[in-house]
């Protein structure tokens, strides 16, 4: 957090290191705190609305949100075509929880938010993104290490949504052979793990890295991509993680019939989105397949 004629900035410092930053005004800070776990602050920008960032890097905002919680939702949900078990790493603000609840298939999710204080903060300053999406009762909400959680615990899932920070503090372990490992062990036949990647143009070795411990774990190890304006450097990538060749490719008409079947209303996802967001740059492709 700076100072400077126009009031404070929030400087966004994932890539200080190689030498590049940009600033969101905060036109007023809601709520500044070491929580014991991470730096937290949510503010208000003029662009973007109410804003959260952790350890100087932003992690949501109340403009652009439901492009990533629709991708990281949707995509692997109406891909898998009857997930009823799904389980959320991380996902504090609520985003993700709200867009799987949406599928009435879905008869039980678990969450596991290492942080206790993001939730909570966000439940009172970004009430807006969960919706109300932590009283549903199929919620099994659980305070703890996400790695952890899937190395002890001996449920299934169908669908496992990794929403984690960038591998940089309590988000690290998220990033591990061992996690991937264990997340796998944890997937019902024909299930899908998908993780969240970064933006591939900045943070190639970080996608290169995952896909190289997807490729040792599961059948299809691969990618797909999602424009959120908010983390600046080209698309985003989730990774996608699954067992099952045919996930992948599900036919456009099926797709449609799930979408329908769903009777979702949806702001950024469609079905024609969902196929092509796996067609791939080459700059990306290449990192997919080193």
């Amino acid at each position: 957090m700076v100072g400077g004629a126009n009031g404070r900035w929030v400087v966004e410092t994932l890539y200080e290191k190689e030498g590049f930053t940009c600033a969101f005004r905060a036109d007023k800070v809601l709520y500044e705190e070491e929580t014991g776990q991470q730096h937290l602050v949510i503010f208000e920008n003029g662009l973007f609305g109410r804003m959260m960032a952790l350890d100087g890097i932003t992690q949501v905002t109340e403009r652009d949100e439901f492009i990533y919680h629709e991708m990281m939702t949707h995509v692997p949900i109406l891909a898998h075509g009857n997930a009823k078990r799904v389980l959320i790493i991380g996902g504090g603000d609520g985003g993700i929880l709200r867009e799987v609840i949406r599928h009435r298939s879905v008869e039980h999710v678990t969450m596991v938010e290492i942080d206790p204080a993001v939730t909570d903060f966000c439940k009172k300053q970004l009430p807006q993104i969960s919706a109300g999406a932590f009283d549903d009762p199929r919620l099994n909400l659980v305070f703890a290490d996400g790695a952890k959680f899937v190395e002890d615990t001996d449920e299934s899932y169908d669908v496992i949504i990794v929403d984690s920070t960038d591998p940089i503090g309590p988000g690290e372990v998220l990033f591990r052979e061992e996690f991937y490992r264990a997340a796998h062990a944890r997937l019902t036949p024909g299930g899908v793990i998908v993780t969240q990647n970064g933006v591939p143009f900045m943070q190639g070795d970080e996608l290169k890295s995952t896909m190289e411990k997807f490729r040792r774990l599961f059948k299809v190890a691969s990618c797909y991509l999602a424009t959120i304006p908010t983390y600046v450097g080209g698309p985003m990538a989730m990774g996608w993680g699954t067992d099952d060749e045919t996930l992948k490719a599900v036919p456009l008409e099926e797709l449609e019939k799930r979408y329908a079947a769903a009777g979702l209303t949806t702001r950024y996802y469609t079905p024609e989105v969902h196929k092509a967001a796996f067609a791939l740059p080459r700059y990306v492709e290449t990192c997919v397949k080193v």
